[in-house]
């Protein structure tokens, strides 16, 4: 062979070489990150080609699949009751991807995840079309009925758990969406959609578990907590040393109260009127870093997986004296999702124990084979089971002779807190009405409630947590004890 062919027999043979190695580099380095691009529609064309699995409350499946005249989408992806259920769903759109349970457990959903490889493979010799499998949740149906309904036209969010396992029972949020009106690929859901986003009301926000309000009167409940674990309090039907006013630390700014009698009040009665100075003075006797390592240990300053991801709730570890004391009544910059002020009461109504909260119960085959199942998990304990009882006894007082009376429920030992929390530039925004409790059964405490009602039609002199979120409260706890019967 003389030197030119060579040269181009070298050539062509270092560009075959080249083509194999990045064949290969797609096929196995690069194929999960095309697999997962957002702009390979093949993906979306594979995900609705069969039926897909559901997601089932107590046995009932609240998602479907319907057969379409799309060329390219041979299903397209139903709910029942899409606004109630939109917080646990998500959505599933051809057009739009996906979120939320519909997104994290697609494969499970579509049929796709390794974990059907066998059900895959027999379906090759039975001839069977490829199905999804199904994901189970943890969700009381009641009480989500209550949920939502109880907030019906108020913009807000209600997160329920059992604080024995840390499942979710409710989980929602208003306004809401329909994840139907846009799950397919036509003119009429990219309108649904752009609609929805322009929304100034934010219809697609999970209140429940992605927006942090400031969680007001509800936080002294951890704010008692942490002056009874470090001992700053011993007795809770002792006097403090609180005067009033109360002065700030460091400031000439008074604490004002909107209870009588908080002089010196015990723990006990400050947290049954709920006594902003007493609460701000323990704040401040705890210590900012004490009172962070406390909100801590209940899961503040974390994003938590239950498997959606939820905003991080906060507490300042940077702030000075006087802000940690406003911070210890739920204001200045502190900020909880309703799922984490949920957690804190659950911990409380479990004698100190806090479960890890999650809102899946187990995945199944198509066939319904239980392909994995998800144990209760202790995430922490923040407070001693004796310190917890202390807690359960004030806010079974706040709800028998204070503030929470509207979430008695004849013949069950309830507790709880309200709290009207201020925001706004000067606090001018109509306060966020709060709500927190826990309701006791035979086997102890089978839910815990946290109500937030970020707006209404209530006049703002008549906004408070007892009067606008209580109710909703009590609904998803009768809802629940029922259930249990």
């Amino acid at each position: 062979m003389n030197k030119p062919l060579r040269r181009i027999a070298i050539f062509c043979g270092l560009l075959v070489l080249a083509l194999l190695v990045r064949t290969n580099w797609l096929q196995y380095v690069e194929a999960d990150d095309l697999n997962a691009n957002s702009k390979n529609r093949r993906i979306q064309i594979e995900r609705y080609a069969n039926e897909r699995g559901n997601i089932v409350v107590e046995g009932k499946a609240i998602t479907g699949s319907v057969k379409t005249n799309d060329t390219d989408f041979e299903y397209k992806r139903t709910y029942v009751n899409g606004p109630m259920w939109a917080p646990v769903t998500g959505y599933a759109s051809q057009a739009f991807d996906a979120n939320q349970i519909e997104k994290i457990e697609d494969g499970i959903l579509t049929g796709n995840s390794d974990q059907l490889f066998f059900d895959r493979t027999m379906a090759m010799f039975t001839g069977d079309k490829k199905k999804g499998g199904n994901v189970v949740t943890t969700l009381d149906a009641a009480a989500q009925k209550a949920a939502f309904e109880g907030l019906g036209d108020k913009k807000g969010a209600v997160a329920a758990i059992d604080p024995r396992t840390g499942k979710i029972l409710a989980l929602a949020s208003t306004p809401s969406y329909d994840p139907s009106s846009f799950a397919g690929y036509r003119d009429k859901d990219a309108k649904a959609w752009n609609a929805l986003n322009k929304d100034k009301d934010k219809p697609m926000l999970n209140r429940a578990l992605r927006e942090v309000y400031p969680p007001g009167s509800t936080f002294k409940v951890l704010t008692a907590a942490a002056a009874l674990e470090y001992g700053k309090v011993t007795n809770i039907d002792e006097q403090t040393k609180t005067p009033d006013p109360y002065i700030l630390p460091n400031t000439r700014t008074e604490m004002v109260n909107h209870a009588s009698g908080c002089k010196n009040a015990s723990l006990n009665k400050a947290l049954e009127v709920s006594c902003n100075s007493v609460f701000a003075k323990l704040g401040d006797d705890v210590t900012r870093d004490k009172m962070v390592e406390m909100a801590e240990k209940f899961g503040f300053n974390s994003e938590a997986f239950v498997p959606v991801r939820t905003s991080a709730s906060v507490y300042d570890k940077k702030m000075d004296r006087p802000q940690n004391a406003l911070s210890s009544i739920g204001q200045y910059n502190t900020a909880a999702t309703p799922l984490q002020m949920a957690m804190v009461t659950a911990a409380i109504a479990n004698d100190g124990k806090l479960m890890k909260p999650y809102m899946i119960d187990k995945l199944e085959s198509p066939n319904v084979d239980v392909i994995e199942q998800t144990d209760p998990e202790e995430m922490s304990r923040p407070i001693s089971p004796e310190n917890a009882q202390l807690l359960q006894q004030m806010m079974e007082n706040v709800v028998e002779n204070g503030t929470g009376s509207n979430a008695a429920i004849d013949g069950v030992k309830v507790g709880g807190k309200t709290g009207t929390a201020q925001h706004g530039e000067n606090n001018s925004k109509n306060p966020y009405a709060w709500f927190i409790s826990y309701a006791k059964g035979e086997n102890g405490s089978p839910v815990a409630v946290a109500v937030v009602v970020e707006d209404s039609n209530a006049r703002r002199d008549d906004i408070s947590g007892g009067g606008l979120a209580a109710p909703i409260a009590k609904a998803v706890m009768n809802a629940v004890l029922e259930s249990e019967k």
